[in-house]
């Protein structure tokens, strides 16, 4: 036991965050530990009406402090001793203001229960007004700096959002010393760091969401945002000039931190990035393979040689930047705003009655009651996908778009909503759920055409996370759709795994971060493969998908 050298992946997603402690030369998982949020789960600080969603800090750290001690509890009483580095991942764009000591501004005792000074999650789209103003200024300059996050800006990204926060708290605005992504937080907390002028941010964020790019020499001039809005004139001198690829060392664990969590003072911490991004690299990734990291919503990454997309820019995806996945490689990035949350949304639909009426029963005790709810809400997608499966294909069957959170790939328009449309009085749940499922795989599908379209070819696809994991009946219907096989990954905790793999290479235990995902790569478990009988059905409900949504974009917004 001595000799093994162990690392830790930490994985903040939108319920929760998981930490697994593994093995750096064999890529075994010694132990994990899974933390959900209590204020999140609560729905404080949250409004879906208003589609306003934020995470309050001290919810990060309670979650980091958990499951890294949970973890070292449960493993063997050495293991501690011989844990060699962190690596974090995290969702985004999820950014917050902070103060001059890098604190975000709502662990300070003024601004605890303003949301306004919390986390912005990533699929926080109150900015869409403000994103549709960065749309429409970057028009009017002769460089074209939304070239490198495909020519569309988000409400989802980092800009948008601060614009937003800056215009409706005038309090916050005062108070912010500069905004900081959550991937770029988490390791300066550990490292103990207090001057925000000194945080090591990552070249993942920056170049996807912040429009930091090498060719503008870091961000567009002050210029393009001053004239944008005086709010942010001067702004980026508040921001940083350098960014660093994940496998940089952010620093060595604070002596607080290292006593709080039991680990020895020389544990690295390395620089963190988005969780998709740390996926891929846990799910193998490889040039040219989509890896769908599929949950709430979908990322999709892919990377390429430099020399192979020279100066080529791919429009309509969500970002093209140089070491953003694997150092060395352009990575770029598509995805889906919604795709686990459209089948949780239709889930938290039906089960309205019993959620409701259920507890007030005078047939059954509240103790049954609550276990019966439970017992359905555990079984509800598993029969829905049962039954769907058993249905027969129909050209003309109820027909779904999957912009209920707006859309994120191709073309960037989060103000967009889902439909159905061949309802009828024989529409029932398991037929709408199919249908559901349905749009979500064409979904899919118009990333890859566009991909295909610009160019960049598409040789495989790689499914991660816990739809791929969990619903063989949505994996199968992925591959029908796209008419091609997908492979799913073996580890339950690819995101983690790849922050491990990260953590590894920020340690010096390799060289390069593909040499520790060939060492502690896990492999695949399953491949699904399209059904011949189906492709040439999907592909003209396809072409119907593509007519709704068009009129969706055209007609009704």
């Amino acid at each position: 036991m001595n000799n093994r050298q162990f690392v830790i992946g930490v994985d903040y997603g939108t319920d929760s965050v998981r930490s697994i402690i593994v093995d750096a030369q064999t890529g075994e998982e010694v132990t994990s530990s899974v933390f959900y949020y209590p204020q999140w789960k609560k729905g404080l600080y949250c409004d879906a009406a208003a589609n306003q969603f934020r995470q309050h800090p001290q919810d990060y750290i309670d979650g980091l402090t958990h499951t890294i001690k949970d973890c070292i509890s449960k493993a063997d009483s050495s293991v501690a001793a011989n844990i060699r580095a962190i690596s974090v991942d995290t969702t985004g764009s999820t950014p917050v203001a902070v103060d001059a000591t890098g604190t975000p501004l709502s662990l300070l005792p003024a601004f605890e229960n303003n949301p306004n000074a919390m986390f912005v999650l990533w699929k926080d789209h109150t900015s869409v007004n403000e994103a549709a103003q960065i749309n429409e200024h970057a028009v009017k300059f002769p460089i074209n700096y939304l070239k490198y996050v495909g020519g569309i800006y988000s409400s989802e990204w980092y800009w948008a959002k601060l614009l937003h926060i800056l215009k409706e708290d005038e309090e916050v605005r005062n108070n912010t010393a500069s905004w900081v992504e959550h991937c770029d937080w988490i390791p300066f907390l550990l490292t103990g760091g207090n001057d925000v002028k000194q945080m090591k941010r990552s070249v993942c964020s920056a170049g996807h969401k912040a429009l930091w790019a090498e060719e503008f020499g870091g961000f567009p001039p002050n210029d393009f945002f001053a004239s944008l809005d005086p709010l942010l004139d001067g702004f980026t001198q508040k921001l940083f000039t350098e960014t660093y690829t994940s496998d940089k060392q952010a620093g060595t664990i604070s002596q607080e931190w290292a006593n709080r969590l039991g680990l020895p003072a020389d544990v690295v911490i390395g620089v963190g990035a988005f969780d998709a991004h740390m996926g891929a690299v846990g799910g193998q990734i490889e040039p040219y393979h989509l890896s769908k990291v599929m949950g709430t919503s979908t990322c999709d990454m892919m990377v390429a040689p430099t020399a192979d997309i020279n100066e080529h820019c791919v429009n309509g995806i969500c970002g093209q930047v140089n070491g953003s996945i694997i150092p060395g490689m352009i990575g770029l990035e598509a995805g889906q705003s919604a795709f686990g949350d459209i089948y949780a949304w239709f889930k938290n639909l039906l089960e309205w009655p019993v959620k409701n009426l259920l507890g007030n029963s005078s047939v059954i005790d509240a103790a049954t009651a609550e276990k019966i709810q439970q017992e359905i809400s555990d079984k509800l997608i598993a029969s829905l996908s049962a039954q769907a499966a058993s249905l027969l294909i129909d050209e003309n069957a109820e027909l779904a778009v999957d912009w209920m959170n707006g859309r994120r790939t191709p073309d960037a328009n989060q103000q967009l909503e889902g439909a159905i449309m061949n309802l009828s009085l024989g529409s029932n749940a398991s037929r709408i759920f199919y249908s559901l499922v349905e749009a979500t795989c064409f979904g899919a599908k118009a990333i890859v055409e566009r991909f295909e379209k610009e160019g960049i070819p598409v040789k495989g696809l790689i499914g991660l996370g816990g739809v791929a994991k969990k619903s063989p009946f949505i994996m199968q219907m992925m591959a029908d759709v796209m008419n091609m096989p997908i492979r799913i990954h073996k580890s339950e905790q690819t995101c983690a795994l790849g922050a491990a793999m990260f953590a590894a290479t920020a340690a010096g235990i390799y060289p390069k971060v593909e040499d520790a995902m060939n060492k502690m790569g896990s492999g695949f478990d399953t491949t699904y493969y399209p059904d011949e009988n189906k492709t040439g059905f999907y592909s003209k409900r396809y072409e119907k998908y593509k007519m709704l949504g068009a009129f969706i974009e055209n007609e009704v917004q």
